[in-house]
């Protein structure tokens, strides 16, 4: 849907790592993008290993690096990211922020206005992530 300004609406949840599910501490460590508009839906990562030490300073680092790798995998589709990566961006989108009771887990859905999704992964990773 675009407005008259040139903007179009987009989505986006934070990707967050929750160490210990029963503490239910967190930290961002990604940001997920979709514009139903601009046909994009994109994921930006960023973990901030010293965070997360605090957190839990056993917290297995590799297994949630790898995690967040799936993340920017299944964004960008094709075959590497199997059945997921075949579909269409919003079901990408949808199937992403799904709620789960992982280490690695999405946040709520925001809603908000683009003129450029892509641009906007980046402006909110720096925003609310880094």
């Amino acid at each position: 849907m675009s407005t008259a300004n040139g903007r179009d609406v987009f989505e986006y949840a934070l990707v967050r790592v929750v160490p210990s599910i029963e503490r239910g501490e967190m930290i961002n460590a990604g940001v997920l993008v979709y514009c139903r508009a601009q046909g994009y839906v994109g994921a930006r990562v960023h973990l901030d290993e010293g965070k997360l030490r605090c957190l839990d300073p056993a917290a297995d680092v590799d297994g949630v690096r790898t995690a967040l790798r799936g993340y920017e995998g299944i964004c960008a589709g094709g075959e590497r990211a199997g059945q997921a990566g075949r579909d269409d961006p919003g079901r990408r989108f949808r199937w992403l922020t799904a709620p789960r009771s992982t280490i690695v887990q999405p946040g709520p859905i925001h809603t908000g206005l683009t003129a450029d999704a892509e641009q906007e992964a980046d402006r909110l990773l720096a925003l609310l992530v880094r």
